[in-house]
């Protein structure tokens, strides 16, 4: 039996989501599956299904209590592989793989590039630039994270080729330990039963910060009639959101859900799923939307394009269109027939390659490699 933990900072997010899905994946394999980290609405889950969790939480880059708590937790575990699974623990998981491999002979050590820094985000094709590029940014996302991953000597997984690209050519990471394994969903958390009645409803799943782009969203919406909008999240941008909520041509035609402990229920609701970014990797949202049935309007951003296929699964748009995105939104909220067809070739799509159990595949390969002294 092979002892893999999953290291994550973080309560909510796709990083902490990826976790506990690989987590339970691997136990449900049969490895001795563990992780390290703050606790989630979905722990008590998790443990259900035979993941050992560790409740030690590190809330910042200078906790170091949290910190030294973390590594004195992985150290004591004597982990076959560690598998880091966001930026914070990254740093850590990695600082910490001489001392590892040290105790253990053969510790393997992955860390997973979730996303880019909004400053760097136009370095990935396809992305707009999120946010103005920090003098920091170079030494701290490409400098530093090159020089980490030479020093933890592990492999890096990154869930979509575009951002795979950007890890070789901009971070200068070698390609032979930069892996692509897509993120993947469990189909039967994501059924594909939908029942809705009345106007047709859009939903839309994420952080509200400016990266996301809810506010072009929002435009588009108002200029598609009869269409409807269910937002599931929460973030800094709430305020300007609501606001923008009571504004005559969105008035009683947006629903501000909050953060919820599953999306699930939210997405059955829905007609279509909308996704809006100026930047993304391979977005867990995404895939469970399309694992629910749900036809896609999206920016062809990151690793979007990898999964959606255009007059397919869905419809693609330029990123910052809102003309674009508004005229996606009006095809699909007037033709019903075209939202049944692109809704089963979506859940099509995540079953034939973006299940948990593919991905579950692809980083077991990864595992192997990493303790091989790739």
């Amino acid at each position: 039996m092979t002892r893999i933990v999953q290291v994550t900072t973080q309560t909510s997010g796709g990083p902490a989501e990826h976790a506990v899905d690989v987590a339970v994946g691997l136990a449900a394999r049969g490895h001795d599956s563990h992780v390290v980290g703050p606790r989630t609405p979905r722990s008590d889950a998790a443990t259900a299904a035979g993941v050992t969790w560790h409740d030690v939480p590190v809330v910042s880059k200078r906790d170091l209590r949290g910190g030294v708590a973390s590594a004195r937790r992985l150290r004591a575990l004597r982990p076959d592989v560690v598998h880091l699974q966001d930026r914070r623990a990254g740093w850590l998981g990695r600082a910490l793989a001489p001392t590892l491999r040290a105790r253990q002979g053969r510790t393997g050590v992955v860390y997973t590039l979730h996303g880019v820094a909004d400053g760097l985000s136009d370095l990935v094709a396809g992305n707009a630039r999120a946010a103005e590029r920090r003098r920091r940014d170079g030494w701290y996302y490409l400098t530093g994270e090159r020089a980490i991953t030479r020093w933890g000597r592990g492999r890096v997984v990154v869930p979509s080729a575009a951002v795979a690209a950007y890890a070789v050519e901009h971070v200068g990471l070698p390609p032979g330990i930069v892996d692509v394994v897509p993120n993947g969903v469990d189909p039967r958390r994501f059924g594909g039963h939908r029942s809705t009645t009345g106007d047709p409803v859009a939903v839309w799943v994420g952080v509200l910060a400016p990266v996301k782009r809810v506010d072009l969203l929002l435009d588009a919406v108002a200029a598609v009639p009869r269409l409807r909008l269910l937002v599931v999240g929460d973030g800094p941008l709430r305020g300007e959101v609501e606001r923008r909520c009571e504004a005559s041509d969105l008035a009683g035609r947006v629903e501000l859900a909050g953060w919820v402990d599953d999306p699930a229920a939210s997405l059955a609701s829905a007609d279509l799923y909308a996704l809006t970014s100026d930047a993304e990797n391979c977005p867990l949202s995404l895939l469970e939307a399309m694992a629910t049935g749900l036809p896609v309007v999206a920016t062809t951003v990151g690793g979007v394009p990898e999964v959606v296929r255009d007059g397919v699964d869905g419809l693609l748009c330029p990123a910052g269109d809102v003309g674009a995105v508004a005229g996606a939104l009006g095809r699909l909220t007037a033709e019903p027939y075209l939202r049944t067809m692109f809704g089963a070739a979506a859940r099509e799509r995540i079953l034939d390659g973006y299940t948990l159990d593919h991905c579950v595949d692809g980083l077991l390969a990864t595992y192997a490699a990493s303790r091989g002294g790739a």
